[in-house]
C-alpha cells in the first residue's frame, strides 16, 4: 500500500459540489482508502490567469493500485465530471469542471509517458502546497525538498481557505 497525495481543482460550474463528488470517487476506487482530505481553498488561476479562480484542495489517499492504473482511474473520474482535453494540449492551463493531479506517490520518483511523479511542477505551486501542507504538514518532495520550505519562498498570501457554506450555487 502507498500513500499518494492527489491535487483537486475546478473552476466551471458548482465547483465545491465538484470536488466533493471527486473525493467521493476517490474513495470508491479498488483497494483505495481516503485517509483525509484538505479545506477547499480559492485560489488564482496560474499558467493561464484570464480565467475565474479555482477552488483546490488535496486529498491523502491509501492505494494498492500501481501509478499508471491510479492515474488512469483519476483520469476517467475528470471525463465523469465533463473534463475533456485537446489532443493538442492547447487547453492545458484553461478553465476546467475537474483536474486530478497524482502529486506525490508515496515517496517513489517516476518518470513515464505522462506520468511523472512528484507532480513536476508542485515545489512551485502555492495552490497546492497550502492544501498538502494541512493534511502532511512534514511532507517532502523528492529531489525538492521539505514542501514547507518549497512555499516559503513561494508565498501563499493569496489563497484563502472558504467557508463552502458561504458559497453561491456557481460558488466562482
Amino acid at each position: 500500500m502507498h500513500t499518494v497525495y492527489i491535487g483537486l481543482g475546478s473552476n466551471l460550474g458548482d465547483s465545491a459540489a465538484v470536488l466533493r463528488a471527486a473525493l467521493r470517487a476517490l474513495e470508491r476506487l479498488p483497494d483505495s482508502r481516503l485517509l483525509r482530505a484538505s479545506k477547499l481553498y480559492r485560489t488564482p488561476a496560474w499558467g493561464r490567469t484570464d480565467q475565474p479562480d479555482f477552488l483546490n484542495a488535496v486529498a491523502a489517499l491509501q492505494t494498492g493500485l500501481p501509478a499508471p492504473r491510479l492515474l488512469a482511474a483519476m483520469l476517467e473520474i475528470e471525463r465523469d465530471a465533463g473534463r475533456s482535453r485537446l489532443a493538442d494540449r492547447s487547453d492545458r492551463w484553461g478553465p476546467r469542471t475537474l483536474d486530478l493531479d497524482l502529486l506525490l506517490y508515496g515517496e517513489a520518483t517516476i518518470d513515464a509517458p505522462g506520468l511523472h511523479v512528484p507532480h513536476p511542477h508542485l515545489h512551485e505551486r502555492a495552490f497546492a502546497l497550502v492544501p498538502l501542507l494541512e493534511i502532511a504538514p512534514e511532507a517532502r518532495i523528492p529531489d525538492a525538498g521539505a514542501a514547507r520550505d518549497c512555499l516559503a519562498r513561494l508565498g501563499a498570501s493569496d489563497i484563502r481557505a472558504v467557508d463552502i457554506r458561504a458559497l453561491p450555487a456557481d460558488n466562482l
